[in-house]
């Protein structure tokens, strides 16, 4: 894809915790200095435990949790900046490799530099290094 196909924007990742927050409301603002659209991403997937569902999530619905999450993030932004086109996707997957993903298509990825859980992290990886280090665009790490 060259840059002339590619759709001009700025891509968000967010979970709900405060520096998720504060990188949505960071990609607002930069989205609306440069009059592209905003595109706010959440992902979700199924806990697993060594490879399997864990025991105790039957009607656990985790895609409703994060639309939950995603709602009232898209009517803060939209009430902070009426003029801001903003699109919302709720994705199933990992983080970083969504987040990697949505990078082909974006002017700029913006994303927290911690998510909900430092143990996570920790076992699993950093989000935001891995989109540092992957993206297809060039990233802004919001930090607090």
């Amino acid at each position: 894809m060259t840059d002339s196909q590619k759709i001009k924007g700025v891509v968000v990742g967010v979970d709900g915790s405060p520096l998720s927050l504060l990188a949505a409301e960071w990609a607002a603002k930069q989205a609306e200095l440069t009059q592209v659209p905003l595109h706010v991403i959440t992902v979700w997937h199924w806990p697993q435990s060594f490879g399997f569902p864990v025991p105790g999530t039957d009607g656990y619905d985790p895609r409703s949790v994060a639309e939950s999450i995603l709602k009232p993030i898209i009517e803060s932004l939209q009430e902070a900046h009426p003029s801001l086109t903003i699109e919302a996707e709720v994705a199933e997957g990992g983080a970083a490799d969504t987040l990697v993903a949505a990078s082909r298509d974006a002017e700029l990825l913006v994303i927290g530099r911690k998510g909900h859980s430092e143990i996570s992290g920790l076992l699993l990886g950093s989000v935001s290094a891995y989109c540092v280090a992957h993206a297809h665009s060039p990233v802004v790490v919001v930090r607090t």
